[in-house]
């Protein structure tokens, strides 16, 4: 078994899915962007029944309780600028993945490999970030 990652950054993807997911499969130490956190505060909102609803407002506040989300900041947006050519360098929308991107931007600032369940939302930026997934 190839030796778990010292830190990564967690996309909503993962989070979504962490009950399910076998801990050492994670990165020792994870972290996950403002940019999740506000995904997972839309899903309560996006729910089509009652159950869903309250299974994602659950999620929501485990997420909230457990993480200290890494901001999107001044040097987060300089990032994006990157992330964002990238992805046009490659024939891609930037438009279509606009929340992974942000991800990425974040993954890209702070120096961290972005851990996910969809690789393919991250194709053009292997060569400025590490992508890991599981």
């Amino acid at each position: 078994m190839p030796d778990r990652l010292p830190r990564g950054l967690l996309d909503t993807s993962v989070v979504i899915d962490l009950d399910r997911i076998p801990v050492n499969a994670l990165p020792v130490e994870v972290a996950v962007s403002a940019i999740t956190m506000a995904e997972l505060a839309a899903g309560p909102a996006a729910a089509t029944s009652e159950a869903e609803r309250a299974r994602r407002q659950d999620r929501l506040q485990r997420a909230e309780a457990v993480f200290d989300a890494l901001p999107f900041d001044a040097e987060v947006a300089r990032a994006y600028g990157r992330i964002y050519s990238a992805v046009r360098e490659h024939g891609r929308s930037p438009r279509r993945r606009l929340a992974d991107l942000l991800i990425a931007a974040v993954a890209l600032a702070n120096a961290l490999p972005v851990v996910t369940r969809n690789r393919a939302n991250f194709i053009g930026l292997e060569d400025l970030i590490s992508i890991l997934e599981i």
